[in-house]
């Protein structure tokens, strides 16, 4: 008994110990306007946005609302999604309707880290949102990693999505 409790132990501990955060949000956001960022909007989501939104989401949103930051014709937005099991933080920032950058901001997955480099969130580049809400360039995967490469297109199709919403 006391080798099974030892054991749901130490899984447990190094399960938390594999959540890496890269970078934190408010840092992402400083950066992203060199270090005078503008007071954060929020995009509340309404009867007329959830269909939408649980499209692109392949599920309900579990949120009402989210908060993004806007300066001109710039919005960087932090969003989750769950790979597996656990949220992948993703830091957007979108120009003139095209991402621009898509960093992981921290992986809690125990598979499928490959996503935070920058040879796979460069696909993103350029990147916008057509009218079928589909990505206008064609994200390669990464094998191994299917759920993760899932979980970071979505929050870039995500981020166009609520871009477009507060661009209007």
């Amino acid at each position: 008994m006391h080798k099974i409790y030892l054991l749901f132990i130490c899984a447990f501990f190094s399960i938390n110990l594999l959540a890496e955060d890269y970078q934190s949000p408010e840092t992402f956001i400083n950066e992203a306007f060199s270090g005078s960022p503008p007071k954060p909007k929020s995009l509340w989501i309404s009867k007329q946005l959830k269909v939408p939104v649980a499209k692109i989401l392949q599920h309900n949103p579990s949120f009402m609302r989210t908060r993004y930051w806007q300066e001109s014709n710039k919005t960087v937005w932090v969003l989750n999604e769950t790979g597996k099991t656990q949220p992948i933080t993703v830091g957007i920032i979108i120009e003139d309707n095209l991402i621009t950058l898509l960093k992981v901001l921290a992986f809690r997955e125990s598979r499928g880290w490959e996503v935070k480099h920058s040879f796979f969130t460069d696909q993103f580049k350029q990147t916008a949102l057509d009218d079928a809400h589909k990505l206008t360039n064609p994200i390669d995967g990464i094998s191994g990693a299917t759920l993760s490469v899932r979980a970071l297109t979505k929050t870039a199709k995500l981020a166009l999505f609520f871009n477009q919403q507060v661009q209007k």
